[in-house]
């Protein structure tokens, strides 16, 4: 009798343990993932500076190079403001990065208006600082799709985990809740593009 009592302790010890040991393994699992989409999103906001660091830049050479019109200049350099005043990493929100990137699609269609107005001016398309600054605008417009599917990589990464069994059961009773990625707006296939 004493050893059916002692084998019955044991065995319920052992399930006690595993459960305990999945527990743990599942948190660490979910923690990693929400790591990992707080990370991709720092890499959007970073290239979201990137851009931002140039329009300055690419204003300035502009402003030097001709008598371009003032209002385009001043369009830019408002959306430019707004989008920086919309720069946070405090709550990785759908409607966080919703505003945020209606603000950076904003600073790009004015980039894109000035670029196009540039081709008026065609000592400005020759000058060796302007057709710099366009490749790393380029460059800064493929970053951040690349960054922005990252990012939407991760959250999705995170979500299956998250809603998946048996680890949305540690996910509910930690409170780790499915997130959202970016989103195309309504009637657009694909991101603002530079076109030079």
């Amino acid at each position: 009798m004493q050893q059916k009592k002692y084998t019955g302790l044991i065995a319920v010890g052992a399930i006690l343990l595993i459960l305990v040991i999945w527990v743990f393994t599942s948190y660490n699992s979910l923690i990693k993932n929400e790591e990992k989409v707080k990370l991709q999103w720092s890499e959007v906001q970073s290239t979201y500076q990137r851009r931002l660091d140039l329009i300055p830049s690419l204003v300035n050479v502009v402003k030097g190079v001709s008598d371009f019109e003032q209002t385009t200049l001043t369009k830019i350099t408002e959306a430019r403001s707004k989008a920086l005043s919309g720069m946070s990493n405090d709550d990785i929100t759908a409607e966080n990065y919703q505003k945020q990137k209606q603000l950076q699609d904003t600073l790009a269609a004015s980039a894109n208006r000035m670029i196009m107005l540039i081709e008026k001016y065609p000592t400005l398309k020759g000058t060796a600082a302007y057709s710099g600054l366009q490749t790393q605008l380029e460059g800064s417009e493929r970053r951040i799709k690349v960054a922005r599917n990252d990012f939407n990589k991760a959250v999705a990464d995170y979500n299956r985990k998250v809603r998946s069994f048996p680890a949305n059961i540690v996910a509910g009773l930690f409170g780790f809740k499915k997130k959202d990625g970016f989103e195309a707006a309504a009637g657009t296939e694909k991101s603002v593009e530079i076109k030079f």
